[in-house]
């Protein structure tokens, strides 16, 4: 919306900044920022007021005395203030009448996975039902989001052209699929559906996911930016998507919405943002990886969530075939809670291997 002051620029020239990806990604931010740090006090108060808290999810899961009985009086479902206030700042710096409606399906399919974690939280909090959502049921629900996002990036005109391409890190030229179309969505949304899980796992710890999204987020705000830049893209031989840059907006929002949440849920917590939000951050991760075509970059800059989803797949292999474990605990956070390290060891160690990813990840462009 506020896009649209540029229209008035000459009234006042400095409106002209409105136009500007730039400016409106770096609004976005800091109003996502703004919104969730402010208003995060107040939503964690009434959360408390109203009882928001879930099952305990851990009990009977981990030693007792790695258990902090405190966080059972945590409120969750905070992902709704952390969504809501990354979704109203895209909305308001985004370009509306943009012709491909990037943002529109992102802020659509981010709304999906979030409305799959509230209910989720919903049966968790209400129900007091440790599992929520059927299992079943909420991976089917998550690939009919997916699955949709995917449909639409491949229906737009402006997509069409890079959605048939399969691009590998440190190779130039794409890999073209002639008939991608026979290709099920199915295959391409278990990317965004492997994000969003991954992300859910990695929510165990005051702050964790929220301080790795930071990285993430930022990281396919820079690619998306370069992507629609037609110098920086053909320099770096990344595929050109003219209109690509109102992605940025939406990912500078979800960073720093991500920091502003990340000012209540640092430990200790005042409040957790559930598979409300945990969900949404990992759809809009893959959403944004899927819609850059860097797919298998998501692997390095999101190496903390492959580490705690790989750790799962792991054990439970392990534990199948050969009634042995490889880590004392998983997700991959649990086995170093049980070495010995704090969670603000843990947290603050995975944040700077989250960084350390997301910098080796853009060093990639520089390599093809």
């Amino acid at each position: 919306m506020f896009y649209y002051l540029s229209y008035f620029d000459d009234l006042f020239g400095p409106l002209r900044l409105f136009d500007y990806i730039t400016f409106r990604a770096g609004g976005a931010a800091a109003f996502a920022f703004l919104i969730v740090a402010l208003s995060g006090g107040r939503f964690a108060a009434m959360l408390r007021t109203l009882n928001i808290r879930a099952a305990a999810r851990y009990e009977g899961v981990l030693p007792e005395e790695l258990l902090d009985k405190r966080k059972n009086s945590t409120p969750c479902m905070g992902g709704i203030i952390l969504i809501g206030g990354v979704l109203l700042s895209t909305l308001l710096w985004s370009k509306w009448n943009a012709s491909n409606g990037i943002c529109w399906i992102l802020m659509g399919g981010t709304l999906g996975f979030a409305l799959i974690g509230f209910l989720d939280d919903f049966l968790k909090v209400f129900k007091q039902k440790r599992d929520g959502l059927p299992g079943k049921l909420k991976l089917a629900g998550q690939f009919i989001v997916g699955g949709a996002v995917v449909w639409l990036f491949w229906r737009n005109p402006s997509l069409h052209h890079i959605m048939t391409g399969f691009y590998v890190p440190f190779i130039k030229q794409p890999f073209h699929i002639q008939a991608w179309y026979l290709l099920p969505v199915f295959s391409v949304a278990i990317i965004i559906v492997g994000s969003a899980n991954a992300v859910n796992l990695t929510d165990g710890k005051d702050g964790l996911a929220s301080g790795c999204t930071i990285f993430c987020s930022l990281s396919y705000a820079v690619l998306t930016y370069l992507m629609g830049h037609q110098v920086f893209a053909s320099y770096l031989d990344l595929p050109y998507i003219n209109g690509i840059g109102e992605a940025v907006v939406f990912a500078s929002a979800l960073g720093g919405g991500c920091v502003g949440f990340l000012w209540h849920n640092c430990h200790p917590a005042s409040m957790f943002m559930g598979d409300t939000g945990s969900l949404a951050l990992g759809g809009a991760v893959g959403m944004l990886a899927v819609l850059s075509r860097q797919e298998l970059l998501l692997a390095l800059i999101g190496g903390v969530y492959v580490m705690e989803i790989i750790s799962v797949m792991l054990q439970v292999a392990s534990f199948k075939l050969t009634g042995k474990r490889i880590f004392l605990c998983t997700p991959i956070h649990h086995h170093f809670e049980r070495k010995g390290w704090t969670e603000t060891q843990i947290v603050v160690r995975f944040w700077i291997l989250s960084g350390i990813f997301a910098l080796m990840a853009l060093a990639t462009l520089k390599l093809r």
